[in-house]
């Protein structure tokens, strides 16, 4: 019996996603442990589906925030970093699902504290330290206080201490880079000075871990997010390792073609009037627009795929549709598959090409996704 399929959906390849992690592994020293960043539902991938998949060849799961962990906790009891702020009222139910918190100030340590004293429920911590990012942690002039504080807190476990670079994959210029690396390693020595030793130190994403981290080992966790879906953190990074490391998309975007119909010369197409057909011109409507993540400004200069053959959006995307020029393919048909991002056949739309017709990063395309649109796995 054949499986039915939604009109759209996002099809997740799990021979390339376990690929993309085994590539990783075998880059790493051996030992090295793997937190596989899940948030912002996978990088728009799908969240739990790629979770389950993942479950067996990594070490921890990184999140952003309180509803991400709960999502995450109906199909794993993986151990689970949660790097966004948890207001003061989801304290409780965060140690109740369990999970390694990071606090951003001693106001948020103490509520931490005190919700875990009530629960009698120890609770672990990793404290992120602002290694010149300009962002979320403790600096250095700061952290005395925060690690004498803690070593007053009986449910309070400080198990590690993190940063993040802030343009490591910039491989031109690595003075930045090393000034963090600088400063993160005072702060762990400030921390082994106040009696916390053997604390799990991480520092390193995707970027980190091609530039800095290689198979050398320097901490016992890397966070490995962009390189899971098979992207590149930068293009200067693709050119060093591309030849080393393999990396697979994940993530190819389907649907079908709705209507298809033949516009007169000089015919306008959507909302606005921004395109007029210079000649006679056979159109493909695509049931999908921005409300499922495609960018209106991919009006006029997106592309799709039909039939292995890329087809330029015309006029407007809309809400829920948009139109393609389908005059050069021969015997197009109601129901066609249409590849907004991925490979079908010889052809591919990359994350990247639609970044960077939209001035943006490849992160970005992916997370824009609708969390709505029917995740399937191949």
């Amino acid at each position: 019996m054949a499986t039915t399929l939604p009109l759209s959906y996002i099809e997740l390849s799990q021979k390339n996603l376990v690929h993309n992690v085994e590539q990783f592994r075998k880059f790493l020293k051996k030992g090295t442990k793997i937190a596989a960043v899940v948030k912002g539902n996978a990088y728009g991938h799908g969240q739990n589906e790629v979770a389950k998949i993942l479950e067996p060849y990594i070490d921890y799961f990184q999140v952003d925030d309180i509803e991400e962990l709960n999502t995450l906790r109906k199909i794993s009891r993986k151990r689970t970093l949660v790097f966004g702020y948890v207001q003061k009222h989801d304290l409780r139910r965060a140690n109740k699902l369990g999970c390694i918190l990071s606090v951003f100030s001693i106001e948020e340590l103490l509520n931490v504290s005190a919700v875990a004293e009530n629960l009698r429920r120890v609770q672990e911590i990793h404290l992120p330290i602002d290694a010149h990012l300009g962002r979320e942690g403790f600096l250095l002039k700061d952290l005395p206080q925060v690690l004498m504080q803690i070593k007053k807190l009986n449910y309070i476990k400080l198990t590690g201490i993190y940063a993040h670079f802030a343009n490591i994959e910039d491989t031109t210029d690595f003075s930045h880079a090393q000034k963090q690396i600088n400063e993160y390693k005072k702060a762990v020595k400030l921390a082994e000075h106040y009696g916390f030793r053997n604390l799990q130190t991480h520092i390193s994403a995707t970027s980190g871990i091609l530039a800095y981290e290689k198979s050398k080992g320097i901490h016992p966790i890397v966070r490995l997010g962009i390189g899971l879906y098979g992207m590149w953190p930068s293009e200067n990074l693709e050119k060093m390792y591309k030849r080393k490391l393999k990396l697979r998309p994940v993530l190819t975007w389907k649907t079908k073609v709705a209507e298809i119909k033949t516009l007169p010369k000089g015919s306008t197409i959507g909302y606005g009037l921004t395109y007029k057909t210079k000649k006679v011109t056979k159109i493909a409507l695509i049931p999908q627009g921005y409300s499922d993540g495609i960018n209106r400004k991919l009006s006029n200069l997106g592309h799709v795929l039909i039939k292995g053959t890329r087809c330029k959006i015309l006029g407007r995307v809309m809400m829920n549709m948009f139109s393609v020029d389908v005059s050069h393919i021969h015997n197009v048909k109601i129901e066609d598959e249409v590849v907004i991002l991925g490979r079908q056949r010889k052809e591919e739309i990359t994350a990247e090409e639609i970044a960077e017709k939209l001035d943006t990063i490849n992160y970005e395309i992916g997370t824009k996704i609708s969390p709505i649109l029917p995740r399937v796995i191949i």
